[in-house]
């Protein structure tokens, strides 16, 4: 399993930099950079920070390599989105509790989260959008233009591929496959 000190070895060496021009850098003493390498300390907080601002790189970048792998936390993720079926913005609101929660934690949450919520985020937006037409279309009698039961049909067939879309990427999951499944067309969350 990599270590803290192997992923800052390996960065600082990337940079084509030694231990003391790192220590240098991030204002620590060398001696702590030396211990941090080879696994005799794990840095805290602030320590961390600094070394993280001279590498030019974030913590959680370096923190990575705690991450488990666990793939029935990415099919119920997945299958949480059918929530929105029985609960208004349900279809968010789960999936996003479950990818705050496990982001950092859990190999694959992030990106998978972030793809799920960008999607349903966008399918919400589009099915308020053609109630809120449909709406208009029953309280202005104006169904020359596109019927109420077009709008009706269109709404129960969004709904029935957002229903089936997480059971099937659930499945592949199970599989073994872990890909970002929905189009990412707008990103809301980066």
């Amino acid at each position: 399993m990599e270590t803290i000190g192997i992923k800052i070895t390996q960065l600082r060496k990337q940079k084509a930099l030694s231990q003391e021009q790192l220590a240098d850098l991030a204002k620590v003493n060398v001696r702590t950079i030396q211990r941090i390498e080879t696994n005799e300390t794990t840095p805290r907080g602030g320590t961390l920070k600094l070394i993280c601002d001279a590498l030019g790189v974030t913590p959680d970048e370096i923190i990575n390599f705690e991450k488990t792998e666990d793939r029935t936390f990415l099919i119920w993720m997945h299958i949480s989105i059918m929530l929105g079926s029985f609960l208004a913005i349900g279809n968010i609101i789960l999936p996003l509790i479950l990818w705050l929660s496990n982001k950092n934690k859990t190999e694959h949450v992030n990106e998978q989260g972030v793809n799920i919520l960008n999607f349903q985020i966008l399918y919400s937006i589009i099915t308020s959008f053609i109630l809120f037409i449909g709406v208009f279309i029953k309280i202005t009698n104006r169904e020359k233009i596109i019927s109420f039961e077009a709008v009706f049909i269109a709404l129960f067939l969004l709904g029935i591929i957002n229903l089936l879309y997480p059971i099937i990427n659930a499945v592949r999951i199970s599989k073994g496959t872990v890909k970002n499944f929905y189009p990412a067309i707008i990103r809301f969350i980066k």
